[in-house]
C-alpha cells in the first residue's frame, strides 16, 4: 500500500535519527577510536549501525510498550551498564596513563589489537547496557512512528535506519582525517582520559538518578 507522503514521513525519520545519535556519547567515541586507529573500521561502522536498525525495528514493531508494563527492565539494564561503563572505563584510563605502549614497535600492536569479534561484543556492551539508548531508539522513535499508522510507521522507521548508517559510516571512515594529529602518544592519552571520565561520569549518573 502506498502512502501519499511517504517521502515527507521518511524525511523526518531521518532527521529525528541523526539528532538522537549525532550528540557525543559512547558509542560515537568508540567508532570514532577504532576509525582513526583504522582498526576493523568496516565491521565497527556496521556493528554500530545494525544495533541501531535492531532497536529502531523493536521500537516500530511495539517492543517499546513492553518496556513500559514492565519497567523493571529498565533497572537491569540501568545497573548493568553502570558496571560494564565503570570497567571499560577503568580500561581507557589505565591505556591513558600507559604511554609507552605507543612507542616504537609497541604501537603497531596496539593499532593491531582487538580481534572483530571483541569490537563487536564492546559495541553490544556499550550500547545495550545503556538504557539511555533504548529511550531514544525503542521508545521515542517507536512511539513516535506510531502515530504515522500502521504502514507509516515503517517509514518513518526505515528514515530513522539510514540517518543511523550514514552517520556510523561517515564517523568511521571520516575519523581518518585525524590520524596524522593521533601520530603523537599525547593525544591518544587525552582521548582515552577523555573516554574514561565520560565512562565514569555517565555511569554514576545511571546510578543517581
Amino acid at each position: 500500500m502506498l502512502i501519499e507522503n511517504a517521502p515527507e514521513i521518511f524525511i523526518k525519520g531521518f532527521f529525528l535519527g541523526a539528532s538522537l545519535i549525532i550528540a557525543i556519547g559512547l558509542q560515537n567515541a568508540f567508532v570514532l577510536r577504532q576509525g582513526i586507529k583504522k582498526h576493523h573500521v568496516f565491521a565497527t561502522a556496521l556493528t554500530a549501525s545494525l544495533i541501531d536498525a535492531v532497536l529502531i525495528c523493536a521500537g516500530v514493531l511495539g517492543f517499546g510498550v513492553l518496556l513500559e508494563k514492565f519497567p523493571s527492565l529498565i533497572t537491569y539494564i540501568t545497573w548493568g551498564g553502570a558496571v560494564f561503563l565503570f570497567v571499560y572505563g577503568a580500561k581507557s584510563l589505565y591505556r591513558a596513563f600507559k604511554p609507552d605502549q605507543m612507542n616504537g614497535e609497541r604501537a603497531k600492536g596496539m593499532i593491531k589489537e582487538g580481534s572483530a569479534k571483541e569490537i563487536v561484543l564492546i559495541l553490544m556492551g556499550l550500547s545495550l547496557l545503556n538504557p539511555h539508548v533504548y529511550l531514544d531508539t525503542v521508545v521515542l522513535i517507536g512511539g513516535l512512528s506510531a502515530s504515522y499508522g500502521e504502514t507509516g510507521k515503517y517509514v518513518f522507521g526505515s528514515g530513522a535506519i539510514l540517518a543511523s548508517f550514514c552517520w556510523f559510516f561517515v564517523l568511521a571512515y571520516g575519523a581518518q582525517l585525524l590520524t596524522p594529529l593521533f601520530a603523537k602518544p599525547k593525544a591518544w592519552q587525552i582521548l582515552d582520559f577523555l573516554i574514561a571520565i565520560t565512562m565514569w561520569a555517565i555511569a554514576v549518573s545511571l546510578i543517581l538518578k
